[in-house]
């Protein structure tokens, strides 16, 4: 355990290795390929899982998979985790910022785009655009991407090339003070709503609502916000 400190000098925890039981690693100088670290101080609920496979560029193989998914469960069972960055340890792989190149290139191989790509790409851009850019395998910037709306921030690359992940670090510093069980409650109401009709979305949303609506943290958001004061949630 970490000694207690002052909190300005309170460094970030060391990263911990998830191995996935009788599987090598192909992580840099025989690491495991997932490593997992909580941040303290000021980004104090922030927990980032560190993707750490060089020769393979991060591909997805068992071993990553394995590890990520061993980790995400460890994760889930921690209630001060309340904000999770994916970052890499392989440079130029996974979050490269505005110099990023991507796209649905499945047609040019003879394939369809997986993952769900041809059902929600049209919910996020319209089916105009989503066939255009699936029919024409065609590759975008990442300030295309950016302009198009599939993904949310493009930012220019540093020197020390991590420019996507100081991003990332702002934007869970943004959300970490907000109530974690309404944030998670919402989470669910997207990720399910997005799925189904708009009435089963909305009755989702109904659910999740409810849910929420006897927790701590809800009475001390309307407390805070009567008494003109931050509010101090619990996740309760």
């Amino acid at each position: 355990m970490l000694r207690v400190v002052p909190r300005a000098l309170r460094l970030p925890r060391p990263w911990r290795p998830f191995r996935a039981r009788g599987c090598a690693s192909d992580g840099a100088a025989g690491s495991p390929e997932i490593q997992v670290r909580a941040l303290a101080g000021p980004d104090q609920g922030i927990s980032e899982i560190l993707m750490n496979r060089p020769r393979a560029r991060n591909a997805l193989g068992n071993v990553l998979v394995s590890e990520l998914l061993d980790a995400l469960a460890r994760l889930r069972e921690e209630r001060q985790v309340r904000v999770l960055i994916f970052r890499s340890g392989v440079k130029g792989v996974f979050c490269a910022a505005s110099s990023a190149v991507m796209g649905l290139i499945e047609t040019t191989r003879g394939l369809l785009p997986g993952a769900g790509g041809t059902q929600r790409l049209p919910r996020c851009l319209g089916v105009a655009l989503a066939k255009e850019l699936i029919f024409t395998g065609r590759r975008l910037s990442g300030e295309q991407a950016h302009s198009l709306g599939l993904v949310n921030h493009a930012v220019a690359q540093n020197e020390e090339g991590d420019a996507a992940y100081h991003r990332a670090r702002e934007l869970a510093r943004e959300i970490l003070p907000q109530a974690p069980i309404a944030v998670r409650l919402g989470k669910v109401a997207i990720d399910r709503g997005i799925e189904v009709d708009i009435a089963s979305g909305m009755a989702i949303e109904g659910i999740c609502y409810a849910q929420n609506i006897p927790t701590r943290d809800r009475l001390e958001g309307m407390a805070a916000f009567r008494e003109k004061r931050p509010p101090r949630f619990v996740g309760e």
